[in-house]
């Protein structure tokens, strides 16, 4: 099969276009003929490498990715082959307390998609029966790539996580991205009062279409946390904020917080080392809380509401799968607004 893959660890050059063997399968999973996959920052994450991570090269990479499958192990009895399905790109080991729990992103073996195991990029992938779901006839499928990994994340922080209440006002730093354009949605539904960043005017545009109540451009007022307490929030403060930019941003989103507030960390794409000023956690009592991916009743629940209309992806370009490093470097430079999809 034709993938996108790398042979060692290092910068974007190291993507490589070739064929590699199809995936067998295990009596429990799905062979997918993969049409769309979808790009993530945890892509170039592991094409650089971090300290600890051993991978069996070649690896494919890719966690999001749709298509039709045309393979089923001997155990699967809930999909056929024809389906046309997407997945839950949260892979548990499914049978420790966690995962009978329903605690599956809790799991000691809990990895993602492309991270591990053999991701998207490529004409075929395999996933476990119940990592992938059906999609309606009428969806389309770039649409279904584009969804979950990015749902599912924005749904768990606000739901389960954050706990966001209709009326809240919630900080999300960085419109443009496909956790974020997926956060405004879910926080608008949830009946939250919507306040983001980005970085020009047209996003800006972009944020405000999608259900923003207020949008904030950093680069040409770097000082927006003024704004958004002095005259969005009548210096009250803001009840959530969802900060996935990590270092550069960690210190002004306490200082934003309203005491008893919610500090909601999913990322950390500047660096992941942060001075604290711990005043600003006692003193006003706030939370800091850490959330990664979802469990397979957070996913269920968010598909269910893109499949309805509810919520919808937003996708910025479609890439040929030939055009891997391009599409990674594009994504790697925040130009997008939305989600960078990869034709296979």
């Amino acid at each position: 099969m034709k993938a996108a893959f790398i042979e060692e660890h290092g910068n974007l050059k190291q993507l490589k276009i070739g064929q590699l063997p199809t995936p067998k399968l295990k009596s429990n999973e799905v062979l997918i003929e993969t049409k769309f996959s979808a790009l993530n920052h945890i892509d170039i994450f592991i094409i650089k490498g971090w300290p600890g991570l051993s991978l069996p090269l070649p690896h494919v990479i890719g966690s999001d990715g749709s298509g039709i499958i045309k393979e089923i192990g001997t155990e699967v009895t809930q999909l056929n082959v024809g389906d046309k399905v997407t997945v839950n790109p949260g892979l548990s080991c499914g049978k420790c307390i966690f995962c009978l729990s329903g605690k599956q992103n809790f799991c000691k073996e809990f990895s993602i998609l492309g991270e591990h195991q053999w991701g998207t990029f490529a004409e075929y992938f395999k996933v476990p029966e119940i990592n992938a779901i059906k999609i309606p006839d009428n969806y389309q499928l770039d649409d279904a790539a584009a969804v979950p990994l990015t749902f599912l994340t924005a749904w768990r922080m606000l739901t389960t996580q954050a706990e966001l209440k209709e009326e809240e006002f919630i900080f999300i730093h960085g419109a443009g991205g496909g956790v974020s354009s997926a956060t405004i949605q879910i926080a608008k539904y949830l009946g939250a009062n919507v306040i983001t960043s980005t970085s020009t005017k047209e996003k800006m545009k972009k944020a405000l279409e999608l259900g923003a109540d207020y949008v904030v451009n950093y680069v040409e007022d770097p000082e927006y946390n003024k704004y958004i307490y002095t005259e969005i929030t009548k210096k009250q403060g803001v009840d959530v904020i969802i900060d996935s930019v990590g270092k550069a941003t960690f210190h002004s989103s306490l200082r934003l917080l309203k005491p008893g507030g919610r500090l909601v960390i999913p990322g950390a794409t500047t660096g992941p080392i942060s001075e604290i000023d711990l005043r600003q956690i006692f003193w006003k009592q706030v939370k800091i809380i850490g959330s990664t991916m979802s469990n397979q009743k957070e996913f269920q629940e968010v598909m269910n509401l893109i499949f309805l209309g509810k919520l919808k992806p937003i996708i910025d370009r479609i890439f040929p799968l030939e055009n891997i490093i391009e599409a990674e470097q594009y994504l790697s430079e925040h130009e997008q607004f939305g989600k960078v999809i990869l034709k296979i």
